[in-house]
């Protein structure tokens, strides 16, 4: 047998489907909740920022007397800059890593619930201020995070992963509370860190070897497809296509916002429930009619009537937020910080942000001009596109609902196409 098998063969017996007694009634403390609090005013931020563009757009540019090609070329700067900054990093991910398994996935589909309610509250007051009241807006989630975060405990997996096995141990006590049993959750952390050392490297080289090949393709194909369905350019150019469906633009991204926050709380209680697959399939084939819908209402060789096609326009979008809300939002980025094994998690989290910022990027930016050569098609493409990440969450991602982390990662790297 060799020396990586001999972890290996524990790890097995332990997963094998009855989980952790004592860590997965683990409760949920008020450190993991202030934690998670902190670390998401960020993606309510992040909301704030998809949310700008659709009521500031007219504003800047008639302004600042920019036409289309400047303002996306101002932009593109800054993109890059992030895009390197993110290339670069190697930082934990946080929040998985530090709830029980239990209500991981309801915690961590917060974060989409908050960045809706960032995105929806731009909506509601975007079309009554300024555009640049509206920047200075943004700025409060950040001030309130930054003092927050010199009070939030440190992942317990990355401090046994830097070797710091005693503080590891004391920060799962801290977040799991000073009564409840730790034992056989930090054993878990600790062999699972043991062995992923044992068999690989660390670093950005180590996330293209084969056995985390099947890990990569479902962590960055889930990003991708989220964006690629036409996120980027519906949600930054919502006002644009409600007032071409012949709608009130005004009226149109109140409704918007009313509905993401609606689905989001949705897809927070029903994620521990049902599980992240179905919520993917339910939400991608949704976004996938429902673009069609869009198309049928914009394409004029198909008349309903002027009175009702603006209404069928604005519902086909509202359907459209609501559907992706419930699941294409957030659970993406769930599952991507999920499956990646720690040794390789933050070159791995790394490469599926550039991916899906590369995707999004080329979305928001051609957006507009697919739009105005051929607004119906735009959103076949779009269409297309969510059809075949529903092909893609069938054939390629596993259900990660209810298991420990160290669970998910082992049995997909020993075997991946369970």
């Amino acid at each position: 047998m060799e020396k990586g098998e001999a972890v290996k063969k524990p790890l097995l017996e332990n997963y094998n489907g009855q989980g952790s007694e004592i860590s997965s009634s683990a409760p949920l403390t008020i450190v993991v909740g202030f934690s998670c609090i902190v670390v998401y005013c960020s993606s309510f931020a992040g909301g704030n920022s998809i949310g700008y563009s659709s009521p500031a757009e007219s504003g800047i540019l008639n302004d600042l007397g920019l036409d289309l090609a400047d303002t996306m070329g101002v932009t593109d700067l800054f993109c890059i800059t992030g895009w390197l900054a993110i290339a670069f990093s190697k930082a934990p991910i946080y929040v998985a890593e530090i709830t029980p398994k239990t209500v991981r996935g309801a915690l961590m589909s917060v974060k989409p619930l908050l960045m809706s309610s960032g995105k929806a509250l731009f909506f509601f007051i975007g079309p009554v201020v300024n555009w640049r009241i509206l920047a200075l807006t943004a700025l409060v989630p950040y001030l309130l995070q930054l003092p927050g975060l010199l009070f939030i405990s440190e992942s317990p997996r990355w401090l046994m992963k830097i070797g710091q096995a005693e503080k590891s141990e004391s920060a799962l006590r801290r977040l799991r509370g000073e009564k409840a049993n730790i034992s056989q959750e930090t054993a878990e952390i600790r062999d699972y860190i043991e062995y992923s050392k044992r068999v690989s490297g660390d670093g950005i080289l180590s996330v293209f070897q084969r056995k985390y090949s099947y890990c990569l393709i479902v962590g960055t194909g889930l990003v991708a497809f989220r964006q690629l369905g036409g996120l980027g350019g519906i949600s930054f150019y919502a006002s644009s296509i409600i007032k071409s469906a012949g709608f009130s633009s005004e009226i149109g991204s109140i409704a918007v916002g009313t509905t993401e926050i609606l689905s989001a709380i949705l897809g927070v209680c029903f994620i521990d429930k049902f599980g992240r697959r179905p919520l993917l399939l339910i939400s991608a084939a949704g976004t996938c009619f429902e673009t069609l819908d869009i198309e049928v209402c914009l394409h004029q060789g198909l008349h309903f009537g002027e009175k009702i096609t603006p209404v069928l326009g604005l519902a086909g979008i509202l359907v459209y937020f609501g559907f992706f809300s419930l699941g294409m939002e957030g659970i993406p980025w769930i599952i991507s910080k999920e499956i990646f094994p720690v040794n390789i998690k933050g070159a791995a989290g790394s490469i599926a942000s550039v991916v899906s910022l590369i995707s999004g990027w080329v979305i928001s930016y051609t957006f507009n001009f697919i739009f105005e050569w051929n607004s119906a098609g735009t959103f076949f493409i779009y269409a297309a596109m969510s059809g075949a990440s529903v092909l893609f969450v069938w054939k390629m991602v596993p259900e990660t609902k209810g298991r420990s982390l160290e669970e998910i990662q082992a049995s997909l790297l020993i075997s991946p196409q369970q």
